[in-house]
């Protein structure tokens, strides 16, 4: 029984629409109740992945509104409430608790309430006679949006620019650690397994890593547990290890291109919570779901493109022989000769077989439409910007350890949009040991006659150049100023954003994060990650303070991955092909703080460029050393 968030945070949802009450064998509530569901904006976007308008009504949600927008009273009716815990939702439940807009009012937050929030409620309902409305209030442990099986995001966006910003406090840092935190324990609580956490030394995935920890310790000490995975067949259940990572732990894989469908539609279509719009061939817009629920997106969506652009072809054919088949065999299969009757029955199971095949053949026929208007939008943008060379030069790149001077250019001037030429140049960047300062100097004099904004370059640079002058002052007296200083320049972690060819591909052009997930699970001694913390919430604090040892050991059948500052379609690719290749990890779900595009984590380094006064035009090399 492999993990399914997907399937575990629908019937969360399904419960809580069902006044969470406990559903029967159908999966449906026992009576049938008619309500209303009122949602922020947050929670419309943990439910638009999940469940259908259609599902809605097969709840019995009639009407569903969105809590901002004004709404008329509705008479004998339950109000269904999913929101956020926030000071301007909880003003507005009263407000509408005390026009009496519902019979009854059922509460779910996405989160656990803070108790201030939750005393306003009562105080103020009570104040304005109005409390007796509220039916039950509900923390639903929920603050995550589930894109497929083994795929979530927390939603929290620009994670990278706040925890990295040089003018960040501690308290702004300590405000963002705790709500990754609090965003993982939902995903945690709605799992209902407590894991074993490994994590690199410093920086935000330890901090991540050890209040996770305190939460889950101080959650299994209350009565009302939410991991009761003691008896039954859960004892013999094994617990998943959580690895959390920090984006600069591989910063490359965030930016590069990549070639597969999955990571294309979301990179050139821009994929968001698994609808897109693309362009149709009579010039309006078509908007597309991707999801478990279309077999050629599951089967295929790992694939390179030009693989899939087969596959849609040989789909086609095959939808053709199977309509020409059954017209066929409705169309007089008799031969043409005197129809006498005598066949009758043969031709009515014909006839019955064909009408139940329709409409099987329909909704193959609107799949293999969608994924060729998909393929088309893609192809035309792949060969207006040159997207498989850039994929191309950018993997070799990374694992040669560099490129060709007149190749470097000759992709800087050819096609490709500024924001593909910026990604590439980043991607030198990272890929080269040692900078050629001329070298770096046309590639500059390069974005800017595209007129690419460099902030994000200039960004990568310095820290690139940081990372060198950290090593060559290792030695000397020199050392801890740079080091306060670097610290303070990016998010208390100054580890991999450039670690030299040690974080780059593998001879078998594994991502660094999937080479360490393997070897975390296999748990075997390995002297490259044997100085990962380990946390296990389950096993008693050791004196020494560093969280405990476990008494867990590997190998772990089922991982979970998190990424903090954001994730994208290229890792969770990377680690799902891990469960297809490794004997021990049957399943791993990934996670992030939010998904990515190349283009937007790019967006997000020019940010903290432009806090540290880089880019625009190129500074000159002497004002570079302050």
């Amino acid at each position: 029984m492999a993990l399914n968030l997907r399937q575990k945070q629908t019937e969360c949802i399904i419960r809580m629409l069902n006044l969470n009450q406990p559903l029967n064998q159908s999966g449906t509530a026992n009576e049938d109740v008619y309500k209303i569901l009122i949602y922020d904006k947050f929670c419309q976007n943990i439910l638009s992945p999940l469940i259908h308008v259609k599902d809605l009504r097969k709840h019995g949600v009639t009407l569903y509104f969105l809590l901002d927008k004004d709404r008329k009273p509705v008479q004998d009716v339950p109000a269904v409430y999913f929101v956020q815990p926030t000071q301007s939702n909880i003003q507005r439940i009263i407000a509408d608790a005390s026009n009496f807009l519902y019979d009854t009012f059922h509460l779910n937050f996405s989160s656990s309430i803070p108790r201030k929030l939750l005393e306003d409620l009562a105080s103020e309902t009570l104040k304005r006679s109005s409390v007796e409305k509220v039916s039950k209030v509900h923390d639903q442990y929920l603050e995550f949006v589930t894109l497929e099986d083994n795929l979530f995001s927390l939603a929290q966006q620009s994670t990278y620019v706040q925890l990295n910003d040089p003018s960040a406090g501690d308290k702004e840092i300590e405000e963002i650690i705790e709500k990754v935190a609090s965003g993982l324990f939902c995903v945690l609580a709605t799992l209902g397994v407590v894991p074993v956490i490994r994590c690199p030394r410093g920086g935000p995935a330890e901090m991540v890593a050890s209040l996770l920890d305190q939460k889950l310790r101080d959650h299994l000490l209350s009565k009302n547990n939410l991991f009761t995975e003691g008896g039954g067949f859960m004892s013999s259940f094994q617990r998943p290890l959580l690895c959390i990572f920090d984006r600069n732990f591989e910063l490359s894989v965030g930016i590069q291109h990549d070639f597969r469908y999955r990571p294309l539609v979301h990179d050139v279509l821009g994929l968001k919570l698994n609808r897109l719009n693309v362009q149709g061939e009579k010039g309006g817009m078509n908007l597309f779901e991707l999801d478990s629920f279309d077999p050629f997106w599951s089967a295929n969506s790992s694939l390179e493109f030009p693989e899939v652009a087969v596959e849609i072809e040989t789909q086609l054919n095959k939808y053709k022989r199977d309509v020409e088949e059954v017209n066929k065999r409705t169309g007089g299969g008799n031969g043409g000769a005197e129809f006498d009757g005598t066949d009758l029955i043969g031709n009515t199971k014909h006839l019955m077989n064909a009408v139940n095949s329709l409409p099987e053949l329909t909704e193959r026929k609107k799949v293999i439409d969608k994924h060729t208007n998909i393929a088309t939008a893609l192809l035309g943008q792949i060969k207006e910007r040159s997207i498989d060379a850039y994929t191309k030069k950018e993997s070799d790149m990374m694992m040669r350890g560099g490129i060709d001077r007149a190749e470097l250019m000759a992709a800087l001037k050819g096609k490709g949009t500024k924001m593909d030429k910026l990604r590439f140049a980043i991607m030198y960047l990272i890929s080269t040991e040692t900078i050629n300062q001329s070298e770096v100097e046309s590639v500059e004099a390069a974005l800017n006659e595209a007129e690419a904004d460099t902030s994000a370059f200039q960004y990568v640079k310095k820290i690139k150049s940081l990372n060198v002058s950290l090593a060559a002052s290792a030695n000397s007296a020199s050392r801890s100023n740079i080091v306060d200083w670097a610290e303070k320049l990016y998010g208390q972690s100054i580890s991999a954003v450039t670690a030299g060819v040690k974080n780059l591909l593998s001879s078998d052009q594994q991502l660094a994060v999937t080479r360490t997930v393997e070897a975390l699970t296999e748990g075997k001694p390995n002297p490259e990650f044997d100085s990962y913390l380990l946390l296990d919430p389950r096993a008693p604090k050791s004196s020494s303070g560093g969280g405990g040892g476990s008494h867990v050991k590997g190998p772990f059948r089922e991982a979970m991955v998190f990424m903090i500052g954001g994730g994208n379609y290229v890792e969770y690719g990377s680690l799902q092909e891990l469960t297809q290749r490794q004997l021990t990890v049957k399943n791993v779900i990934y996670g992030a703080t939010e998904i990515l595009t190349g283009s937007e984590l790019v967006e997000q380094l020019g940010v903290l460029g432009k806090k540290m006064g880089l880019g625009g035009p190129v500074a000159s090399s002497s004002s570079s050393d302050h």
